[in-house]
C-alpha cells in the first residue's frame, strides 16, 4: 500500500469522527453567549466532511484497483502535513465548542473569561484556515465542486479570524461578531502572481550570481523562481501535532496526546502531556515558553497574539499585567525537551546515525563530513579573532552550497554561536554571521532552531545599524523566518517593522526589494498591519508609486492590497491622497497594476460615500468603464463592482 493511501485511509475515520462530534452539539442546539460563534464554527466544519469523504473514497478505489499512489516523497509529505494540521485544528475546534456550549449565560461569565473564550475561537479559526491553505489539491482527486466549497470555507475562516483579531473590547462582547459575512467571496486578495513578483524580483539580474539564498522547494525558492512555485513557499511549518484521547476515568479530564506520524492515530496509549507543559491558551505542548508579569507561562506566539489583540491582562489569572515583557522560561523549555526525548516525540531530524535522508528516500553517509564541520563550528568560539573571522566566512561559503551542509551545521550547534556573533563589533564577522543564518534558514527545520536561539532581536539590531549588505541579508532572513505563521507574530512584536520601513525608504535597490518582501509577508498577520502603518509604511509606499523610475510599483501595490482591509491602514491610505494616484494607474498602468489598483480602490471606497464621491470627482468612471470591458478577469470584477457602488451612491 502506498504511503499516501495509508495516510488518507488512516486519518479519514478520525477526522470524520471529530466533525460528527462537533455536529452532535450543533444538532442539540447551542445556547449561551457563544451561540453564534459555536454555530458558525460547526457549520463551517461540517462542510469539510465532503472533502474527507471524497479523499477517502478515491483512495479506497485506487487500493481496490491495485494501483500505487504514484506520488513522490514530497507529495506524501504534503499529504501527511495536511492531515496532521487538520487533525490538530479539528481537535481544538471540538474543545472550544464543547467548552463554550457548557457556559449557560453571559451573566455567569466574567469579562476576562469571556475574552479568553473569544480568543480561543480566534486561535481555532486561525488553525483551520492555516490547515486548509496547505491542502495539496494536486495530490488528491478532488472534484471542482468540493474544491470550491473548501475555498469558500477557507475564506470565511480567514474573515472570521480577522473579525476576532481586533481588540477584544466591550463592543465585541456586545456581539459585533454576529454581523453576517460579506457576500463577495474574496473582495480583496493579492494574486499569487503579484506575490511572486515581490519574491522573484528580489535581486537585480546583475548581482543574481551572488545570491546566498538558493531558494529551494523545502524552504524559500530562488529569486528567479516560477510563479507556480510561490504557493508552496508560502506554506508555513507545523511545530507540534496532537490528538485527543478518551477522558481519564479518575478525574474526567481529557488526555492530550502528541504524535509523531499518522500511524500513531491508531494508538490510544500515547503519553499524556504533563499539564504544566501545556500552553493555557492553545492547550498544546509548549516549544518556546515565556513568562508574563504575573509569573504565568505561555507559548510565546499565543500570548503575543493575545497582547496584539489589545489585552493587558493575564489570560489565566485575569490580573492586570504591570508590563508586557515576555521572559523566556529556559528551565521549563529544558524540562519539556527532556520529556520529549524520553517519550520519543521530539521533532524528527534529517540526520540519523551519521546519514542524511535524501529527497528520494535513500540515505547518504556523511560521517567523514561531520568531524570537519564540528571542528569548523568549534573555531567560531576561538579566542583568536582571525580564527573566528575565517570560520564564519567558511561557514557562509558552505552553507549556501547544499541542504546537507545546512543540516550538518545545525546539528553541530552552529546556530546559537552564530546568533551570538550578530552583535560582534567586527563588521566582517557580523556581515558573514547574518548571511550564514539566512542560508541556514532555507532548510525548514532550522527555522525553529533559529527562533529558539532568540535570534530575532539581534537580526533586528543588524537591520538597524549594520552595513548595507548586512541590512539586506537581515531583511531577507526575517522574510525567510516569517514564512511560519507563528513567527510572523514574534517578528512583528520585536520592532522589526519600523527597521524594515526605514530600509524600504533609504536602502539600496536590493535592500528595498528585500524589505518589501519581508513587510508583505509580515503584514499577512492582521496584528502587524497597524504596526506597519504607525511605522510610516503608507508614506513610503506612496513614494514608490510616484517614483519616476517605476521600479517598485508592483511591490507597493501588493503591500497596499494587504493593508487596505485594515481600518487604521485604510484611513492612512486615504489621508495620504493615494486615491488620485491609484486612479492615474487605472489609466496608464500595466495590466497587473490596473488590477491591483482597482482592487485597492474597491476596498477603500466600498460603502464609503465620501471616498466614492472623491472617485467620481476625479473622473474615475471612464477608466473603470474601460477596465470593466478590456481588463483581466479580476480587473473586470473589481471595476464592475466599483461602478455599481458609484451608481448606488448617486441615487437619491
Amino acid at each position: 500500500m502506498a504511503g499516501g493511501e495509508t495516510t488518507a485511509l488512516a486519518a479519514a475515520p478520525a477526522l470524520l469522527r471529530l466533525i460528527r462530534d462537533i455536529g452532535r452539539v450543533s444538532g442539540a442546539g447551542f445556547a449561551g453567549v457563544y451561540k453564534k460563534d459555536c454555530a458558525d464554527l460547526a457549520r463551517r466544519v461540517s462542510l469539510l466532511a465532503h472533502l474527507i469523504e471524497e479523499i477517502r473514497d478515491s483512495e479506497k478505489v485506487r487500493r481496490n484497483d491495485g494501483e500505487g499512489d504514484g506520488s513522490s516523497s514530497s507529495s506524501s509529505s504534503s499529504r501527511s502535513s495536511f492531515f496532521s494540521d487538520l487533525t490538530v485544528a479539528l481537535q481544538a475546534a471540538k474543545r472550544v465548542v464543547f467548552a463554550a456550549n457548557n457556559i449557560e449565560s453571559s451573566e455567569t461569565t466574567s469579562d476576562g473569561a469571556t475574552k479568553k473564550i473569544f480568543f480561543q475561537f480566534q486561535c481555532v479559526t486561525w488553525k483551520l484556515e492555516k490547515a486548509l491553505t496547505n491542502l495539496p489539491y494536486d495530490d488528491f482527486e478532488i472534484s471542482e465542486e468540493v474544491q470550491e466549497q473548501v475555498e469558500l470555507v477557507r475564506v470565511q475562516l480567514r474573515r472570521a479570524t480577522e473579525k476576532y483579531g481586533g481588540p477584544l473590547n466591550s463592543s465585541l462582547l456586545k456581539r459585533t461578531l454576529s454581523q453576517p459575512l460579506d457576500k463577495e467571496i474574496d473582495p480583496f486578495k493579492p494574486s499569487l502572481k503579484a506575490i511572486g513578483t515581490l519574491r522573484a524580483e528580489n535581486v537585480d539580474q546583475g548581482i543574481q550570481s551572488k545570491v546566498e539564498t538558493q531558494f529551494e522547494s523545502n524552504g524559500i525558492e530562488n529569486h528567479a523562481t516560477k510563479d507556480n512555485q510561490n504557493k508552496e513557499s508560502l506554506r508555513s511549518s507545523t511545530t507540534s501535532h496532537e490528538i485527543q484521547a478518551p477522558k481519564d476515568p479518575k478525574n474526567g479530564r481529557i488526555k492530550i496526546a502528541t504524535w509523531k506520524s499518522l500511524d500513531d492515530l491508531k494508538k490510544l496509549d500515547s503519553p499524556v502531556i504533563p499539564e504544566d507543559f501545556l500552553c493555557p491558551i492553545s492547550l498544546e505542548l509548549m516549544r518556546d515558553p515565556v513568562i508574563v508579569a504575573t509569573g504565568q507561562t505561555y507559548e510565546r506566539s499565543y500570548i503575543q497574539r493575545w497582547i496584539d489583540c489589545g489585552n493587558t491582562t493575564c489570560p489565566k489569572t485575569q490580573q492586570k499585567l504591570r508590563h508586557l515583557t515576555l521572559t523566556p522560561n529556559y528551565v521549563l523549555r529544558s524540562l519539556i525537551s527532556q520529556w520529549c526525548l524520553k517519550h520519543n516525540i521530539e521533532q524528527p531530524t534529517a540526520m540519523m546515525s551519521g546519514k542524511i535522508k535524501k529527497s528520494d528516500g535513500s540515505f547518504r553517509d556523511v560521517t567523514d563530513d561531520i568531524a570537519a564541520v564540528e571542528a569548523l563550528v568549534r573555531k567560531l568560539s576561538s579566542r583568536s579573532m582571525d580564527d573566528r573571522r575565517a570560520a564564519v566566512a567558511e561557514i557562509r561559503s558552505i552553507s549556501k552550497r547544499s541542504t546537507d551542509n545546512r543540516i550538518l551545521l545545525a546539528d553541530a550547534g552552529a546556530i546559537p554561536i552564530l546568533v551570538s556573533l550578530l552583535t560582534s563589533e567586527d563588521g566582517q564577522i557580523q556581515d558573514n554571521a547574518v548571511t550564514c543564518i539566512l542560508n541556514l534558514s532555507i532548510y525548514e527545520n532550522n527555522k525553529g532552531l533559529i527562533m529558539l536561539a532568540n535570534a530575532v532581536p539581534s537580526i533586528v539590531q543588524v537591520l538597524r545599524a549594520g552595513s548595507m549588505e548586512a541590512k539586506e541579508n537581515a531583511a531577507a532572513t526575517l522574510f525567510s523566518l516569517s514564512l511560519a505563521d507563528e513567527n510572523k507574530i514574534i517578528i512583528g512584536a520585536s520592532g522589526a517593522i519600523p527597521a524594515l520601513v526605514d530600509l524600504l525608504q533609504s536602502g539600496s535597490a536590493r535592500g528595498k526589494k528585500d524589505a518589501a518582501t519581508a513587510l508583505f509577508n509580515l503584514c499577512i498577520y492582521h496584528g502587524n498591519k497597524g504596526r506597519a502603518v504607525r511605522a510610516g509604511i503608507v508614506t513610503a509606499l506612496l513614494k514608490m508609486l510616484t517614483d519616476s523610475s517605476n521600479s517598485m510599483i508592483d511591490e507597493a501595490l501588493t503591500i497596499l492590497s494587504v493593508l487596505a482591509s485594515h481600518q487604521e491602514a485604510k484611513s492612512a491610505i486615504v489621508k495620504a491622497s493615494t486615491i488620485p494616484v491609484l486612479i492615474d494607474l487605472l489609466r496608464t498602468g500595466l495590466p497587473r497594476n490596473k488590477e491591483n489598483a482597482s482592487a485597492i480602490l474597491l476596498s477603500l471606497c466600498k460603502r464609503d460615500h465620501e471616498n466614492l464621491a472623491c472617485l467620481s470627482r476625479l473622473g474615475a468612471v471612464i477608466p473603470l468603464s474601460e477596465l470593466a470591458k478590456t481588463g483581466t478577469e479580476r480587473s473586470k470584477r473589481k471595476a464592475a463592482s466599483l461602478l455599481e457602488h458609484l451608481r448606488r451612491a448617486e441615487q437619491p
